[in-house]
């Protein structure tokens, strides 16, 4: 893969973090998920709400960090931009792993729709590590 390439990659997997940092802010009424949120206890809302809103800001900060430092991060030279292109890779080869290992297929299993979400979810995360583990180990000189 050429430097451009991998530039290209790196921003379009910063635009689609961007995007899923924004759907996870609207998770609960996009899987209508209201009433089940409202039943929980007052301190697991809470922290449910928290973590859905720290996820956003972490992909959203992936995102931006990554359109603005693309460059670094594909080309030789800043340690630093590999380093941080590696940990952003492993926590989405670390997110592509749960997606198989950790949901019941149960809730996608005979059910085409869900199927094709679980599908391209894995693809994307894969995707999202594939691109950010290349930057973060493309060292040459």
């Amino acid at each position: 893969m050429n430097e451009l390439s991998l530039i290209t990659g790196l921003k379009a997997a910063a635009a689609l973090q961007l995007g899923i940092a924004t759907l996870n802010l609207f998770l609960v009424p996009l899987l209508r998920w209201q009433q089940e949120v409202a039943r929980m206890p007052l301190l697991l809302r809470e922290v449910f709400h928290v973590h859905a809103w720290f996820i956003s800001l972490t992909l959203f900060l992936f995102a931006v960090l990554t359109w603005r430092f693309a460059n670094e991060m594909s080309g030789a030279g800043n340690l630093l931009a590999h380093w941080f292109a590696a940990g952003i890779g492993c926590f989405w080869a670390l997110r592509t792993v749960l997606q198989v290992t950790y949901y019941s297929s149960s809730h996608w299993r005979g059910q085409p729709g869900r199927t094709v979400v679980h599908v391209v979810l894995l693809l994307l995360y894969g995707g999202f590590a594939a691109a950010y583990l290349w930057a973060g180990f493309n060292l040459r000189q």
